[in-house]
């Protein structure tokens, strides 16, 4: 018998009061604040809720000991979304991304939109035989889990922020932001459970997922992303597949200048709102 969580109700920041509802979902190692520009741009014409996930914010962490499923931080994130909500629309940026895309499935029709930021179902590579790719992101897991399971924390954020963020991303860092970021980096343990127990094949993802779907990443970002891109859009050519070249992984979080209006655009023009 699977944790009884259905006591645990999700923290999350809100903004607009009318319109469609938007539901984001942050990435690993982040939370709900980094939205805050896009909740921003949004708060006009949407009603917007930005969700913490396990660990994150005021949202209780996962339990010690728990084995993680995607679909348990899907339930989370539905909790966020109000009674009164018959129609939603999902952005997710990595990790969120690939939950956004298993409550997508379970809502249904409910969704209206799905915005996908190079998000990450890792199994896809490993079903789909590129090697070299899966060997590359399962390092990067064994890296947080051996290090994370000896407390070695700033060893894992290092290895982390650089393979995310660039070389030197760490370097780069105050001492004290290191500190927050090690700290802010333990829900991530449980995470890795999580997305490499998702192993939905990209032929199911094709038939559940909406029409309506945006997937947005850039071409030079890390292998695993690229190859997973190209699996989606063979997959499910009718989406919008956009390329933004020179954000990196992080550019829902550096760059929002330049993510933010593709977003607003392709929610605007689907909801056929004025952009």
């Amino acid at each position: 018998m699977g944790l009884d969580l259905s006591g645990i109700r999700p923290d999350f920041l809100e903004a607009g009061t009318a319109g469609p509802l938007v539901v984001l979902v942050h990435s690993g190692g982040s939370n709900a604040r980094q939205w805050r520009r896009l909740m921003e741009d949004l708060k006009d014409r949407y009603r917007v809720r930005a969700v913490n996930l396990f660990g994150y914010g005021a949202t209780p962490p996962w339990p010690a000991g728990a084995l993680q499923s995607i679909e348990d931080q899907a339930h989370l994130v539905e909790r966020a979304i109000p009674a009164d909500a018959d129609k939603v629309c999902l952005i997710g940026h990595s990790l969120g991304g690939l939950i956004a895309m298993k409550l997508a499935a379970q809502l249904g029709d409910r969704v209206t939109k799905l915005v996908l930021l190079e998000a990450n179902p890792f199994k896809l590579l490993e079903q789909a035989g590129r090697r070299e790719a899966f060997a590359e992101i399962v390092s990067l897991r064994d890296c947080v889990k051996e290090c994370g399971s000896r407390g070695e924390w700033e060893i894992a954020a290092e290895r982390f922020a650089d393979y995310w963020g660039g070389a030197d991303s760490w370097k780069g860092m105050s001492p004290e932001r290191r500190a927050a970021f090690a700290q802010a980096l333990r829900p991530n343990f449980h995470e890795w459970d999580a997305v490499m127990g998702e192993t939905t094949p990209v032929e199911k993802w094709a038939r559940v997922l909406p029409r309506a779907t945006l997937a947005v990443y850039d071409p030079g970002t890390v292998l695993p992303i690229r190859e997973i891109a190209a699996i989606l859009r063979a997959a499910r050519p009718a989406w919008r597949h956009q390329e933004v070249p020179g954000v990196g992984h992080m550019g829902p979080l550096t760059r929002p200048d330049v993510i933010n209006p593709i977003i607003g655009s392709f929610l605007d023009a689907h909801a056929g709102t004025p952009s």
